[in-house]
């Protein structure tokens, strides 16, 4: 089965609505991914078909809870969820977030051939990170706690309509109850990946206000 094929079978599984052009962009990164991969390694997914599961589909399936119209993907490694969300999203703006530089040169070359203009990788630490105007949301599927993530990122929002969107595997009860005082938790949304094994959630979180 062909990459194009394998993805427009995976997104008949689910609500979303995702163009032909769309798709191509979608598997055109896939391919780069793929072939950068073998020398600067970027995932630990091998096989391109296995990308477009636990990769692609793990990153659009999110787009159902975002809320907003500026986003900062922390950690983003290659790009995750960051550029296929920012593909299914022209309207909406990302920052990807990454202290390594290769997965940031990587990133440039998929804004610059895949034409993306709502997208700016950015290489940097997140506690050194000052955006211009706070965003609307901060996601990231590379913190290894909640309480990391609130930390560190908390600078990025605003109290007001700003929030964290966790990406985590099974729900994860014991770094809730663990939360500062002044997080709350919104919502949890179980998403369901086609063809993934496991669980997936995430989490929205938000700052109280004082």
């Amino acid at each position: 089965m062909t990459l194009t094929s394998k993805l427009q079978s995976l997104i008949a599984k689910t609500s979303l609505q995702v163009s032909m052009e769309q798709v191509q962009l979608l598997i055109q990164y896939v391919e780069l991914l793929h072939k950068w991969n073998k020398a600067y390694n970027l995932t630990s997914v091998r096989d391109p078909q296995d990308m477009l599961i636990k990769h692609i589909m793990d990153s659009l399936m999110v787009g159902e809870v975002l809320q907003g119209k500026s986003f900062i993907d922390v950690g983003t490694g290659p790009g995750l969820p960051g550029i296929p969300l920012a593909i299914l999203y022209p309207e909406r703006n990302f920052v990807l977030l990454d202290s390594l530089g290769k997965r940031i040169t990587f990133l440039r070359q998929v804004v610059f051939q895949l034409k993306l203009t709502n997208v700016q990788p950015v290489k940097s630490r997140v506690e050194e990170y000052q955006g211009e105007t706070p965003f609307d949301g901060v996601l990231s599927r590379a913190f290894s706690s909640l309480n990391d993530m609130v930390n560190w990122c908390s600078h990025l929002i605003t109290e007001e309509h700003g929030q964290f969107l966790a990406l985590k595997g099974q729900y994860p009860t014991d770094e809730l109850a663990n939360l500062p005082e002044n997080i709350s938790l919104v919502s949890s949304h179980e998403i369901k990946v086609p063809e993934l094994v496991g669980e997936r959630h995430v989490l929205v979180l938000k700052k109280l206000l004082k």
